[in-house]
């Protein structure tokens, strides 16, 4: 018979095997759980999210019961997203629905309903300034061009934090209009415009005389360096001996296409290289085949990112003579993060670029060689004459290059 104190001693130890055993197995259940979810949290980790939740609830709690209107559950998550991203201070980090995410593709691919207007974020005055009206677009007939300010959609205040709301704002159903408050000159104006079906061009080109192309390049999307090519192989059939590259109001877009676009104008070396936080160095070369031909490209303050990265290049190998304003001063390089589960992205600034000797430019842009502003004349022609080509005698930057390229053609060959 077993004694009274052996009885006790014996349930101390079945419940102490009981408790280790109960508690490695909610240890494996949870270890599991995550491992399903594909997350292994830290203990440090643990108590940063257990942190961050128990203060999201606590503040979503506060709004769902004394907030006048019931919001949705999901529109917090998104704003809290959005808001932690939004934190970083830094206008080319931003977090996308997969509503957005999408309509960012369907821009990089070159079409999509609108009024046809390129827009970004002045770094002085944080304001939506319009780059350029498509030509042809709803927005180009209405009037409004380069330089413009958005400070208004639909009654609605905006400025440069609310740049993807207001760019979704303004797209929509073809045929459907929105009214656009302009500033220009210290005048406020409403345009009233109908959407349509907007077919972004990535260039145009055409022959400034019997020997010297010119090459007008909107932004490098997916096709750009494809039709580069083919457009500089239709010149050089109309026998083009010297080339102007029209960078002006180019944001900047894809950078394999910028890179590529590079290769073909400069000699062997380097397009740019971008370094990372950690000290990290990525290099976009360029071979020795090029298209030796004289070159002057035309920037201006609105010339951005990739754009800048092509000029920065050109004239650092001093391919060709950079002429207009000063860019605008985009030196970062922004990477896409996920899709995650839900279809959402995270656009996030993940390294810094360098002209291939080693200039950063982010802030600075890059300073032109020869310094030409743009005539009021032409802004004038352009608002009054949407659809007509603005003349060679009042583009003012273009009748440069053009005289630029004509004294490397004039000179006699070494």
């Amino acid at each position: 018979m077993i004694s009274k104190k052996a009885a006790v001693f014996g349930a101390i130890i079945l419940i102490l095997v009981t408790v280790f055993f109960t508690s490695v197995i909610t240890l494996r259940v949870n270890e599991y759980m995550m491992i399903s979810q594909g997350d292994v949290i830290q203990a440090q980790e643990y108590t940063e999210l257990k942190d961050f939740y128990r203060k999201f609830n606590q503040i979503k709690s506060v709004i769902q019961e004394d907030y006048l209107v019931e919001p949705e559950t999901s529109t917090l998550l998104e704003g809290a997203l959005k808001g932690m991203v939004a934190s970083m201070e830094d206008p080319y980090t931003y977090y996308l629905t997969p509503e957005e995410y999408q309509d960012f593709l369907v821009d990089v691919e070159g079409t999509y309903a609108g009024v046809g207007l390129s827009v970004s974020v002045r770094n002085d005055d944080n304001m939506i300034t319009v780059v350029s009206s498509f030509k042809g677009s709803p927005a180009a007939e209405a009037g409004i061009s380069s330089g413009d300010k958005i400070i208004g959609i639909n009654g609605m205040d905006v400025d440069g934090s609310m740049l993807d709301e207001a760019v979704s704002t303004m797209r929509g159903e073809p045929g459907t209009s929105v009214t656009v408050t302009i500033l220009r000159d210290g005048e406020i104006k409403d345009y009233t415009i109908e959407r349509a079906i907007i077919d972004i061009p990535d260039m145009e080109y055409k022959m400034l005389d019997e020997e010297v192309g010119y090459l007008w390049l909107y932004r490098f999307d997916q096709n750009s360096a494809k039709n580069f090519v083919d457009a500089l192989n239709d010149l050089h059939s109309q026998g083009m001996r010297g080339l102007v590259l029209d960078l002006r109001n180019n944001p900047g877009g894809l950078l394999d296409e910028c890179v590529a676009i590079g290769d073909m104008l400069l000699p062997e070396g380097l397009v740019l290289y971008s370094e990372d936080k950690h000290g990290n160095r990525l290099e976009y070369p360029s071979n020795e085949e090029h298209i030796d031909i004289p070159l002057a490209v035309l920037v201006n303050e609105f010339s951005a990112s990739a754009s800048e990265v092509l000029s920065g290049a050109i004239q650092d190998h001093k391919a060709g003579v950079i002429i207009g304003k000063t860019t605008f001063g985009k030196g970062l390089v922004q990477t896409i993060r996920g899709p995650f589960k839900e279809g959402d992205v995270i656009k996030l600034t993940t390294a810094q670029y360098f002209t291939p000797n080693g200039r950063d430019i982010n802030k600075k842009g890059v300073v032109p060689d020869i310094e030409v502003a743009e005539l009021e004349e032409a802004y004038d022609f352009i608002r009054e004459n949407p659809n007509d080509e603005l003349p060679l005698e009042l583009d003012a930057p273009l009748t440069r290059g053009l005289e630029e390229v004509k004294k490397q053609l004039d000179q006699p060959e070494e």
